[in-house]
């Protein structure tokens, strides 16, 4: 289960309590969902164990495991900044075997990878206005449903905005999703996208919503007019924010990639970075075929915070991201 904090005002505690914090997900849970990662990335993992096989550290290993980081769409730069990272590590801890020198290399990943991990916030505003955007079939509108779903799960209220008013498909989608969350839902066949994610903001605000989520039609970031609109859309949230007395809106602007397109997937944030101005990534379908090594190299050049990360289409299949379990599930 996610773990989501509500930005409002406690009272002070007792003298010696301690502050109240979100509870974690049980451990049960965790491990199914680690073990379900472990397993997409497996086939990446099996390839970068095999370069510790052998005895020895040697040159031969460095430049095996300069192939296999290469392979596993981890990009030149993050390769290049681990490899001299981990070469260094190597001789101030004298490492002796591969063994150990694979532990290195997860703590290398690990520190690499801490600064995306963030966990989404609600408030102080109410309602907190997010605004999701991606290209055709990286799972946008799953995304955004399952998000509801657990959101809803923590006793958060929210409104949807079926903003992708161009396919019919994704309005129905989300109309799914919204009635079986039993949440609101504003939508409009072939109307003006920024009308409705300005119909929206308002409606959130008038009826007291916690969060208020605004699905975008998926384009490509070549598709100049298409970006455009999106501009166009934040600035209308923007100024339905400012009428609603909700301060910088959108409060939060995700991106949802999928792990299957590799370096793809980091040129998708730079360009929709530059257009928006993100706040986090939702990283989706590390399974079977994602090779993962992605996320180091959008650490290492365009370091966004990374929310959520999924294995597949099940509510339970979207977790939390942590830097820890993803360097284990990646190397060991």
């Amino acid at each position: 289960m996610f773990r989501f904090f509500k930005k409002s005002t406690p009272a002070a505690p007792a003298p010696g309590a301690v502050a109240p914090e979100a509870s974690a997900p049980p451990a049960a849970a965790r491990q199914g969902w680690l073990s379900r990662l472990k397993a997409g990335l497996g086939k990446t993992a099996s390839g970068i164990a095999s370069v510790f096989g052998g005895s020895r550290i040697d040159e031969a290993l460095f430049e095996d495991l300069e192939n296999a980081l290469l392979m596993a769409d981890t990009g030149v730069s993050a390769t290049a900044y681990l490899l001299t990272q981990l070469r260094q590590r190597a001789k101030s801890t004298q490492a002796q075997t591969p063994t150990e020198l694979r532990n290195l290399l997860t703590e290398l990943l690990t520190e690499l990878l801490l600064p995306l991990e963030k966990t989404l916030a609600l408030g102080p505003a109410q309602p907190t206005v997010v605004m999701v955007a991606g290209v055709n079939g990286a799972g946008k509108t799953t995304s955004i449903g399952k998000l509801t779903a657990h959101l809803a799960g923590n006793g958060a209220s929210v409104l949807l905005a079926a903003a992708d008013t161009f396919r019919a498909a994704a309005r129905e989608q989300l109309a799914v999703w919204a009635d079986r969350n039993t949440v609101d839902i504003v939508t409009q066949a072939g109307g003006d996208p920024a009308a409705v994610s300005f119909d929206a903001v308002t409606a959130g605000k008038a009826r007291g919503k916690d969060v208020v989520l605004i699905d975008t039609a998926g384009r490509l970031p070549t598709q100049l007019h298409l970006m455009e609109e999106l501009r166009k859309m934040k600035r209308v949230v923007q100024k339905a924010g400012d009428a609603a007395d909700l301060g910088t809106c959108p409060h939060e602007v995700l991106l949802v990639i999928d792990g299957n397109t590799g370096q793809n997937a980091l040129a998708q944030v730079r360009a929709f970075d530059d257009a928006l101005g993100l706040t986090g990534l939702i990283v989706t379908k590390l399974d079977g075929t994602a090779k993962g090594g992605v996320i180091a190299a959008i650490a290492r050049e365009r370091p966004i915070p990374i929310y959520f990360i999924g294995v597949g289409e099940k509510l339970e299949e979207l977790e939390t991201f942590r830097a820890h379990e993803f360097a284990q599930a990646l190397l060991q």
